[in-house]
C-alpha cells in the first residue's frame, strides 16, 4: 500500500522533473530522501534515468522525421564491355539540362550451403536435370564409395528493380538554412541571396523552402548557374542587410524507382549433393574427385564448369542472373 509520505514525494519529483531549477522543491525532495525510514534512493533515480532516456528519444524520433527521405542500394557493378553505336544531336539545348541514368537491380539469391554438402554446375542444362533424375549415385572419394544423393537447388525469392536517376542542371539542394525567419520571409532571402552575380549566383526562377528540415530547392532561370556555384559547395545566405551565415549546397538528384518484381528462380545447370557428412580428406581434393566421376558420361554426367564443397562448415552461395546465358550463375 502506497503510504501518504510516498504519495507525497511522488508529487514532489513529478513537479521537480517538470521545473528543476525550484531550490525550494529541491530542498523538501532532500528531506525526505534523507529520512532513515525511507530506503527509496534507488526508485527515484531509476525514475529519473527513464524520463532521461525517454526525453533522448524522443528528440531522436523527432530529428528523425524532419530528415528527407532516401533510399541506399549497396551493389557491387559488374565491369561490363560498352559499345556506342551512334551519336545524337541535339535539336536544343533543353536535352543538356539533366544529367540521367538508368539502371536495372537485380538481388541475388541467397543459398546456405549445409556441411556435408556440394554444388556442381553443369555445362549442359539436360545433363543437370539428368542427374537430378537419376538421384542416388555411387561416387569413389579415395579409398571408398561415397553414396551421394542429387537435388534441384532449392533457392528463396528475389527482386529486380529499375532505378532511374537524374542530376538537374538547373536546380541545387541547400541544407542547414538557419531557423530565423517566416517561411515567406526566408524564401524571400533566398532567392535574393543566390541570385547575387558575384557570389556566381543568377535570376532564381523557383524557390522551395522545407523549414522542419532546413532544406530548400532553389531552381535557376539559365543554364549553367548550378554549375557555379556547386563549384563552393558553401554559401553565403544574407538573413539580414549586414549578416549572413554560412549554408550548404549540392546537386539536386531525383530518383525513381520503377519495374519492381519479386520472383522465384532455379538454376537448371546447378546440382546439390548430399551426403558428405563423414568426410574428413581435403576440400580441393574431394571437389577434384566429384568433378571427374561427374565429367564421365558412363556415369550420367556431362562437361563440368565447377564444384563446391561445405566439408568443414556451411558456406553461403549466392546465384544471380546472367543475362547473356539466360541462367542463373553462382559464387560464394
Amino acid at each position: 500500500m502506497v503510504t501518504a509520505q510516498e504519495e507525497d514525494l511522488q508529487q514532489l519529483l513529478e513537479e521537480f522533473l517538470e521545473d528543476k531549477k525550484n531550490k525550494q522543491i529541491e530542498e523538501k525532495l532532500k528531506q525526505l530522501i534523507e529520512d532513515p525510514k525511507n530506503d527509496i534512493q534507488k526508485s527515484i533515480d531509476e525514475m529519473i534515468k527513464t524520463n532521461t532516456d525517454l526525453e533522448m528519444e524522443i528528440k531522436k524520433l523527432e530529428t528523425e522525421l524532419e530528415r528527407p527521405s532516401s533510399y541506399m542500394i549497396k551493389k557491387n557493378v559488374p565491369k561490363k564491355k560498352m559499345k556506342f553505336t551512334s551519336v545524337e544531336s541535339p535539336e536544343d539545348d533543353s536535352q543538356y539540362l539533366n544529367i540521367s541514368c538508368s539502371f536495372q537491380v537485380t538481388t541475388q539469391f541467397e543459398y546456405e550451403l549445409q556441411q556435408g554438402q556440394a554444388l556442381i554446375t553443369f555445362e549442359d542444362e539436360q545433363v543437370a536435370q539428368n542427374v537430378i533424375k537419376t538421384g542416388k549415385h555411387l561416387v569413389q572419394l579415395e579409398n571408398e564409395k561415397v553414396k551421394l544423393t542429387a537435388k534441384a537447388v532449392p533457392l528463396k525469392t528475389s527482386l529486380s528493380l529499375q532505378v532511374n536517376t537524374k542530376i538537374s542542371k538547373k536546380k541545387i539542394d541547400v541544407a542547414e538554412i538557419p531557423d530565423v525567419l517566416s517561411e515567406e520571409q526566408m524564401r524571400d532571402k533566398l532567392a535574393l541571396s543566390f541570385s547575387k552575380s558575384h557570389y556566381g549566383g543568377g535570376e532564381v526562377e523557383h524557390v522551395e523552402y522545407h523549414k522542419n528540415s532546413r532544406t530548400a530547392v532553389i531552381t535557376f532561370l539559365e543554364n549553367g548557374v548550378a554549375d557555379n556555384i556547386l563549384k563552393r559547395k558553401e554559401y553565403p545566405l544574407y538573413t539580414s542587410t549586414n549578416s549572413y551565415q554560412i549554408v550548404y549546397v549540392s546537386p539536386h538528384v531525383e530518383k525513381q524507382i520503377e519495374k519492381l518484381q519479386v520472383f522465384s528462380g532455379i538454376s537448371k545447370r546447378t546440382v546439390l549433393l548430399m551426403g558428405l557428412k563423414n568426410i574428413q580428406e581435403d576440400e580441393e581434393i574431394i571437389e577434384d574427385e566429384i568433378h571427374i566421376h561427374f565429367q564421365k558420361g558412363s556415369n550420367g554426367g556431362g562437361d563440368v564448369e565447377v564444384v563446391k564443397c561445405a566439408l568443414k562448415k556451411p558456406q553461403i552461395a549466392y546465384f544471380e542472373p546472367d543475362l547473356d546465358q539466360g541462367c542463373l550463375t553462382w559464387g560464394l
